[in-house]
């Protein structure tokens, strides 16, 4: 078991900021994943499963956690009939490629998504009317406990989140899916494809959306655009002029760039319109937003 000390984490984030965790692991199989658990028992560490390193902020003063990413078997693919099992490390376009290759329907939404299969189970990722929740039988989780199957309800998938937290990590999902023809399951991938081309940032990093959508007749993006906010930069760090509810890193942003950029969204969102907006993207470390005072 090789764990890396002090491995800087802006490497392995699509973002491209953060600083350093106490540790990084590339865990290949499910003994690998018991060892880490283990190990970072030993030293009262939380494990953070990393994934590609999409919908993360990490503090620029690093984090005091063992990251896991998982790889080998834990990225692998297999489908039986109409039932997909995929590893937690498998990226989310591979399963949706292989579908459409089988004949199976269910993971159009998957296509364009640049996470892992763990991480999209634990935020219960989605695009375009669809999400893991949608096509999930159950996911194996592991834990220091010990590993077990829990099904949707007992993972307490909701939109873009769950009930899992720090130090369960998504080893394997069981997908649900369903027969179809090739040509209209390529049709659906294309068309989505499309519209994520001509409505989403692309060509430079960002960690992806920003908020979740509110109970609004606005979506977030509309409505930060609403307030004026398109192009607005601080630091390194830009809210796209393509899409409000992305920031993109101009070449040197920092975590905390993003993060006065986030709050400054929040505040004028909930002064214009009485939304408090909520953060999509997960904020790893010791970092946090202010209340939106009313």
């Amino acid at each position: 078991m090789k764990i890396e000390q002090s491995a800087a984490l802006g490497r392995y984030t699509t973002f491209g900021s953060g600083g350093p965790a106490r540790g990084f692991m590339r865990a290949r199989n499910e003994e690998d994943v018991a060892r880490a658990l283990a190990w970072a028992a030993e030293r009262d560490l939380p494990v953070l499963p990393l994934g590609f390193g999409s919908n993360l902020l990490v503090a620029d003063v690093g984090v005091e956690a063992l990251v896991l990413r998982l790889e080998g078997e834990l990225a692998s693919v297999e489908i039986d009939g109409e039932t997909m099992i995929a590893g937690g490390g498998a990226a989310d376009a591979l399963c949706a490629r292989l579908a459409q290759a089988a004949g199976l329907s269910g993971l159009e939404f998957a296509a364009s998504i640049p996470g892992t299969v763990g991480g999209g189970v634990c935020m219960n990722a989605g695009a375009w009317g669809s999400d893991f929740g949608a096509v999930l039988s159950r996911a194996l989780v592991a834990e220091r406990e010990g590993s077990r199957w829990l099904d949707c309800s007992q993972l307490g998938l909701r939109y873009r989140g769950s009930a899992l937290g720090a130090g369960q990590i998504v080893v394997r999902a069981e997908i649900r899916l369903e027969r179809s023809s090739a040509k209209e399951i390529e049709s659906g991938v294309q068309a989505k494809k499309e519209q994520r081309r001509s409505s989403q940032p692309s060509g430079i990093r960002t960690f992806g959306s920003v908020f979740k959508n509110p109970e609004h007749e606005l979506g977030a993006g509309r409505m930060i655009d609403a307030c004026g906010l398109k192009g607005e930069r601080i630091g390194g760090a830009r809210i796209s002029l393509q899409h409000a509810n992305f920031i993109e890193n101009c070449g040197d942003a920092t975590t905390a760039d993003a993060l006065a950029l986030i709050e400054l969204a929040r505040r004028r969102a909930h002064e214009q319109f009485g939304v408090v907006l909520e953060p999509e993207v997960r904020l790893i470390g010791e970092i946090s937003l202010p209340p939106v005072e009313s």
